[in-house]
Formats: structure tokens, sequence, C-alpha cells
């Protein structure tokens, strides 16, 4: 499937939207207009791929609404070879978006389907990253840790010790927490105990799973 120029029209637009809605972060902004997230979706979704929504892609999961996507992102205020755990690969648009940005990104996703699909197709898109992890998001990645950023893109009921612990000092951790609707939550660490806790706007996310089945 190729990337016309009908798409880069969309998605110029759907930029101009997100401006809009208050995203700020011209970095960001550059890697949605960049990445063709048409190739992310199912394709009964395809005429539909450049609005500012969710849409379902399989195993009970959804690929975020660009909206969501540079939410998340601005907040991590990421730098050029951040080193990112992501938990919740999901479709891989995400995770493309922090590639754009020039980032090392490790992956987990707990639903074997999406993880044996994404794993197969995002390189094919031209996204590579460092690692694809089928695994529990919940004990996040401790043999590659500590990380720059690290980003939960489920709703999770509450926050994991392990990721907080996985975290360098001074990185930042973004995480939706909430058990129906989840406030968007950044952690700063500032030293071995100490973290700075913010909360933002409320979203909803799809749940933040347990438990792999093998």
């Amino acid at each position: 499937m190729n990337d016309l120029p009908k798409h880069k029209g969309l998605r110029s637009q759907l930029v101009k939207l997100l401006k809009e809605k208050g995203i700020k972060d011209e970095n960001v902004l550059d890697a949605i207009n960049s990445i063709p997230r048409h190739l992310f979706l199912n394709s009964s979704f395809l005429d539909h791929a450049y609005q500012d929504k969710a849409f379902p892609i399989g195993a009970n999961q959804t690929i975020s609404q660009p909206y969501t996507v540079a939410y998340q992102t601005e907040l991590l205020q990421l730098n050029k070879g951040d080193k990112i755990l992501e938990i919740g690969t999901g479709s891989g648009y995400q995770t493309a978006v922090l590639i754009q940005l020039k980032c090392e990104v490790f992956s987990i996703e707990r639903q074997k389907e999406l993880f044996l699909k994404t794993k197969k197709a995002l390189p094919k898109i031209g996204y590579v990253a460092k690692k694809f992890i089928y695994g529990d998001g919940y004990k996040g990645l401790k043999e590659n840790a500590p990380y720059d950023k690290i980003l939960v893109t489920a709703g999770a009921p509450f926050v994991p010790k392990a990721l907080l612990s996985q975290l360098k000092i001074g990185g930042r951790l973004v995480i939706p927490v909430g058990e129906k609707n989840q406030i968007m939550t950044l952690f700063i660490r500032k030293s071995e105990k100490e973290f700075l806790k913010e909360e933002f706007d409320a979203f909803n996310f799809v749940p933040f799973l347990k438990d792999v089945n093998k």
C-alpha cells in the first residue's frame, strides 16, 4: 500500500487540528505529519485514517487517536537518542512516532496476536525498534533499564513500582491512571526515592492488562 499525495494532504489537515487542540511541540507535530497512519489500520478503516479518532485493531485493542498520541509524546519531552520503554505496542503507531523522533525504543506487548503482527509489519513500513518483547508490561524490562523515558499506552489502575524503579534519575514516566476514565499522570524521578507527580487531563484508554497467556 502506498503513501499518496492525498494521504500527505490529510496528514497536514490533521496536524492543523492538533495545533488547534493545543499541541505545541513542533517535533511531535512533524512526526505525526510524516507517518502514514493509514498503514497501521485494518482495511475497513482506511478511509478514516486521518480523523482524530481511535479505531479497533483486533484483540479488543485500539489504535489511539492522534491527539492522544501527540499529547503523551509531548509530555515525555523527548530528546534525540533517548532510551524509551513503551508499554503497549498495539498497532505500532505510537512506536513509530517515538522512532521518528530518533529515540531508541524498547516496546512490550501482552497480546500475542498484536505482538506477532506488529513485529512483522512495522519494519516493512520503515520503523525498527531496538527490541520488541511479548510480555507483562507491569514488570517492565529490567534487563535494559534504566530508561530516559517510559510511556504507558493503556489505562492503569495503579502505577507499577517496577516501572518507577526502571526510570533514570531525571527521567519521565507518562501513564494514564484510573479504572474507567484515566488521568494522564507524569512522574519525574528526582532521586533514588523521590518522584515528582503531576496530573493533567482525563482520557479513556483500553485497560492495562497483566498475566501473559503464552
